[in-house]
């Protein structure tokens, strides 16, 4: 299963037919994409679910049908187990940019943390995953395909937020700020440290 995130509700792709009645069931092979997204901004679908009985296909057929935007970001901790976000347009977010051609996932998530935070001496430990979201630049839905790493840095300067990129603060949060920073994020953030989480605790096992 895979959860797409519209307008921050999830658009969930699925290989199992869900037997919940408050679930909208749609076949992945035959929908209107645009137009169900355009619903689903509207607020005239409720809890929407694409299904193809093939799991190996669900992102496949589902890609076909929408542009791809791929990039790359960074969990970035510091010494003192603190984590390094953004605040752009009032939200809090991850840093994170468009991977360029022919350019490596891991080098853009280093370079893009970088520009966007002024953070540097970086050192990737693992792949976290990926999240999906829709956006609507020049008229047209495209989909985020981001790639996460969880980094480790000794940066000890001060952040510097990318002007240019409209990033207005750049902060180090501490366990005791995190729940409140994530209520003021994204769903696609929350569920990349769910799946940190679970990624953390099969590391230690």
């Amino acid at each position: 299963m895979y959860k797409v995130f519209i307008n921050d509700k999830p658009l969930l792709l699925t290989n199992k037919m869900v037997k919940e009645t408050n679930f909208e069931i749609f076949l992945l092979e035959s929908v209107d994409l645009d137009q169900l997204i355009l619903q689903i901004f509207q607020n005239k679908v409720k809890n929407p679910v694409l299904y193809h009985p093939e799991k190996e296909a669900l992102l496949k057929i589902f890609k076909s049908k929408i542009p791809v935007v791929k990039a790359a970001g960074g969990m970035v901790y510091n010494q003192e187990g603190e984590i390094l976000f953004i605040l752009r347009q009032g939200m809090w977010d991850l840093p994170k940019g468009h991977i360029e051609k022919k350019e490596d996932k891991k080098d853009t998530a280093v370079r893009e943390v970088e520009e966007e935070t002024g953070v540097n001496g970086l050192k990737i430990d693992y792949k976290i995953g990926k999240t999906y979201h829709v956006f609507k630049r020049n008229g047209v839905y495209k989909l985020k395909q981001t790639v996460w790493y969880k980094m480790d840095t000794d940066f000890k300067g001060t952040p510097t937020p990318q002007i240019e990129e409209d990033i207005e603060k750049v902060a180090w949060i501490g366990k005791n700020e995190l729940e409140n920073t994530l209520k003021e994020s994204y769903a696609n953030i929350r569920l990349l440290f769910e799946m940190a989480a679970k990624k953390q605790l099969k590391k230690e096992k």
